[in-house]
C-alpha cells in the first residue's frame, strides 16, 4: 500500500518557491521508496501544490528528515507561505 501526501501552499512568492522547489523535486525523486513528486501550480493564484507518494510512511518519514528538505523547505520555502496545509493519505477503503 502506498502513503501519498499532498502539501497545499499559499503565498505571495510563488515563483520563488517554485525555483526553490526544483532542486528539492530532484533530490526527493532519487530517495529510497518515493514513487512520485510532483509540483503543480495554481492558475490563477499563488497557490503551489505537492503530490507526494511513497511505498510507506516510514519512506516519507525519512523524507523529512533529510538535509534537503529541513534546508530547503523548512529553512527556504516554510518562511515564504502565508499558509501551509499538509495531507496524509491512504487509498480509500485500506485500514490504517
Amino acid at each position: 500500500m502506498s502513503f501519498v501526501v499532498v502539501a497545499r501552499y499559499v503565498t505571495a512568492h510563488r515563483d520563488r518557491v517554485l525555483e526553490l522547489l526544483e532542486p528539492m523535486a530532484d533530490a526527493s525523486r532519487r530517495e529510497p521508496g518515493c514513487l512520485r513528486y510532483t509540483v503543480h501550480t495554481g492558475t490563477e493564484d499563488g497557490v503551489v501544490v505537492i503530490v507526494e507518494e511513497y511505498e510507506s510512511e516510514q519512506d516519507f518519514a525519512a523524507h523529512c528528515a533529510s538535509d534537503h528538505f529541513q534546508r530547503i523547505v523548512l529553512g527556504e520555502v516554510v518562511p515564504l507561505l502565508s499558509e501551509r496545509q499538509v495531507t496524509a493519505c491512504v487509498p480509500a477503503g485500506s485500514a490504517r
